[in-house]
C-alpha cells in the first residue's frame, strides 16, 4: 500500500518547540527518518509515519504527552497553504468545513475527516490513514487541536466546542488539555474529533468578501488533486464494514463493489495485494484503534473484527505481532 504523504507545513513550529523542550530536535528528525532541511519549505511533502514518529519519539524523550497539543498552538490558518485563502472568504463556517473534507488531500494525505449532523449536534471525527501501523496519539491530538483552532479563526479565539473526544486515556497531567479546552475533555472515546453544534457551523464569516470570493475560488483549481481511491481502498472500507457483521468474505466484499471474486482478485493483484493481506491489514489497524481505547474488552474486540472467539483473535494477534494483545495494549499504554 502507498504511504501517505502530508505537507511539511503540518511540522510548522517544531523544532522551536524540541528546543524550548530541552531535546535535540535534529537528531529526533533524523532518528524519525525525515530530512530537517525538507521541514523549511512549507510546500514540500513529507512522509506522514515520518511525522507520526516524530511527534512520538519527542514525547517519549520529553516524558510528556501533551507535544501534540503544543505543537497546535504554533499552527496558523496559513499552515493549510492555497487552501487557507480559500477558506478565509468562504460565506459561512458550514462551507469552510465542507473545503476542508473535500479538499483535505490538499495538504493532507492520511488525515480523514467525517462530519455528520443530528438532534441539532454536529460531529466532526478524525482519523488518519498512513498506510501501516504507526503510532499516532499525538498526532491526532495535533490534528484534532489544529481543527479547533480553524474554527476559532470563524467562531473566535474563545469559542469551544461542546466535547473533545479522544480514543486514548487521559494524561497523568491534563495541564494543558485543560488549558485548550477546559473541562470539555473526554478520554477512552469512541473517536477522535469534536462534537458541536450545527448551528455553529451556519453562523456567518464576519471576515468574508464576497468581491474577493471568485478569485478565491479560482485557487481550487490549482491544489494538490487527491489521490484516486483504489480498489485496495474501497476493499478496506467494506471490511471494516463488514467485520463486526460476521460477512467479511471475499464473496460477500466482491458483491458490494459490483464484481465477482475473480476480478477483485485481479484489481487487487494490480496493486501488489491480495484479498487476506487487504484483511490482515483491516484487521491489524482496527485491533490497534480498539486496543487504544480501554472501553473494549478482548470480548468485543475480537467480535468487532469478525472472530468467533476471543482465542481466535488472540492467535492471530499473536502470529502478526508477536505480543499478545494485553501484552500490546499495556507496552502501547506505557510508552
Amino acid at each position: 500500500m502507498q504511504l501517505a504523504e502530508v505537507r511539511a507545513a503540518s511540522l510548522h513550529g517544531y523544532v522551536d518547540l524540541a528546543t524550548s523542550l530541552g531535546v535535540d530536535a535534529p537528531q529526533l528528525v533524523a532518528d524519525a527518518g525525515l530530512d530537517i532541511a525538507a521541514l523549511a519549505t512549507a510546500d514540500t511533502w513529507i512522509p506522514a509515519l515520518g511525522v507520526t514518529r516524530l511527534l512520538a519519539l519527542t514525547a517519549e524523550q520529553t516524558g510528556r504527552s501533551d507535544v501534540g497539543l503544543l505543537l497546535s498552538e504554533r499552527r496558523r490558518l496559513s499552515t493549510l497553504g492555497p487552501l487557507s485563502v480559500v477558506l478565509r472568504e468562504e460565506p459561512d463556517v458550514r462551507s469552510a468545513v465542507g473545503l476542508l473534507l473535500r479538499y483535505e488531500r490538499s495538504y493532507n494525505e492520511a488525515l480523514h475527516l467525517e462530519l455528520a449532523e443530528s438532534s441539532g449536534l454536529a460531529t466532526i471525527r478524525l482519523r488518519l490513514e498512513i498506510g501501516q501501523p504507526a503510532p499516532v496519539e499525538q498526532a491526532l491530538d495535533l490534528a484534532t487541536a489544529t481543527l479547533i483552532g480553524i474554527l476559532r479563526t470563524f467562531l473566535g479565539v474563545d469559542w469551544q466546542p461542546l466535547s473533545v473526544c479522544f480514543r486514548h486515556a487521559a494524561p497523568a497531567d491534563l495541564g494543558t488539555h485543560e488549558r485548550l479546552f477546559g473541562d470539555r475533555c473526554t478520554f477512552d472515546h469512541g473517536f477522535d474529533g469534536i462534537v458541536l453544534p450545527s448551528a455553529d457551523l451556519d453562523r456567518p464569516n464576519a471576515e468574508s468578501d464576497p468581491a474577493l470570493r471568485p478569485y478565491a475560488q479560482q485557487i481550487l483549481g490549482s491544489l494538490r488533486p487527491g489521490r484516486p481511491q483504489t480498489t485496495a481502498d474501497q476493499v478496506r472500507e467494506r471490511l471494516e464494514l463488514l467485520l463486526p457483521m460476521g460477512r467479511a468474505s471475499v464473496d460477500q466484499v466482491a458483491r458490494t463493489l459490483g464484481v465477482d471474486r475473480r476480478t477483485l482478485h485481479r484489481h487487487l493483484a494490480a496493486h501488489d495485494e491480495t484479498f487476506t493481506s487487504m484483511l490482515h491489514l483491516t484487521r491489524g489497524r482496527l485491533a490497534e484503534r480498539y486496543l487504544a481505547s480501554s472501553r473494549y474488552s478482548l470480548t468485543e474486540i475480537s467480535q468487532r473484527l469478525g472472530f468467533a472467539a476471543p482465542s481466535a483473535f488472540s492467535r492471530w494477534f499473536r502470529q502478526q505481532y508477536d505480543a499478545s494483545p494485553r501484552d500490546w495494549q499495556q507496552h502501547q499504554r506505557q510508552g
